[in-house]
């Protein structure tokens, strides 16, 4: 899709850009004189000098073009830089009286899932993301980029695709959880665990040292995670079905890896019935 852009070139917004696929003009190398109406000859040229410069970044890497493209049209990106693209999902202790401290991380390349645990691994994380030029987040705009940069004294200036935003623009609103159910994703024995289900998880774990309750938290943390990469394929399906390309760009849902850590339903069904006398309003 990147290459069949042209809404990141100053002066042309989206109605430019859809006015120059209906033309016949599809890709970089289709825009030619004679130019697409509404393009003089200086205009046609400026456009042509600046894919030239788009072809150049391009091989730079994805941050490099990816500063040439606004927040919004950075989805494009992405089955160019497939390759180079972690998925991100970040645990924590919840808001309490002390601070707010991360106790888990994942991160899937669409080929391995990496997890890194407070109090065991947590600092290789810094290392392992920065092999990566994309980062694919839910709410990580808000939430998981401006914590772990806090954490870890560091700036993730990858390119940021935020789902929750895309999907928005998609119509497709709601939390992580809403989202995945509304376009056919299923968790299985992971059905009604959440956030605040994730934080009962770590104090157990931290107050018993139960393997069980660790294991369910990465369970869940790593569902969160690969989830992320089926969800950034039907955003871009439905993305590029909205421009005059259709099809021809689709791209195969992934299938989810496994899963290297499973649930306890024994060890969630009790803190589920804990929670409820702490919490019998649901709050």
């Amino acid at each position: 899709m990147l290459f069949n852009s042209f809404a990141h070139i100053p002066g042309i917004g989206a109605a430019t850009e859809r006015r120059i696929w209906e033309e016949g003009v599809h890709h970089w190398d289709d825009f030619v004189e004679p130019w697409p109406a509404g393009f003089t000859g200086r205009r046609g040229g400026m456009v042509v000098s600046r894919l030239a410069e788009s072809r150049a970044r391009f091989h730079e890497g994805a941050r490099a073009i990816g500063r040439l493209l606004r927040n919004n049209l950075h989805w494009r990106l992405f089955p160019h830089f497939r390759h180079a693209t972690a998925c991100l999902d970040i645990e924590t202790t919840g808001r309490g009286p002390g601070p707010e401290l991360i106790t888990a991380i994942s991160l899937y390349d669409g080929t391995s899932i990496f997890t890194f645990v407070r109090g065991d691994n947590l600092e290789e994380f810094v290392q392992v993301v920065g092999r990566y030029e994309v980062l694919i987040t839910y709410n990580g705009r808000c939430f998981d980029v401006p914590v772990l940069e806090r954490a870890f004294g560091i700036r993730l200036d990858q390119v940021h695709i935020d789902l929750r935003f895309l999907l928005q623009e998609l119509g497709v609103t709601g939390g992580l959880k809403v989202c995945e159910k509304k376009l056919g994703i299923h968790r299985g024995e992971l059905e009604g665990v959440d956030g605040f289900f994730a934080v009962l998880l770590w104090r157990e774990y931290e107050r018993t040292g139960s393997r069980a309750a660790l294991h369910t938290l990465l369970a869940y943390n790593i569902a969160d995670t690969v989830n992320l990469e089926i969800l950034m394929v039907h955003a871009y399906n439905r993305k590029v079905a909205q421009t005059p390309l259709g099809e021809s760009l689709f791209l195969p849902l992934p299938l989810p890896p496994l899963n290297p850590y499973s649930p306890d339903r024994h060890l969630v069904e009790a803190i589920r019935h804990r929670s409820a006398i702490w919490f019998p309003s649901g709050k």
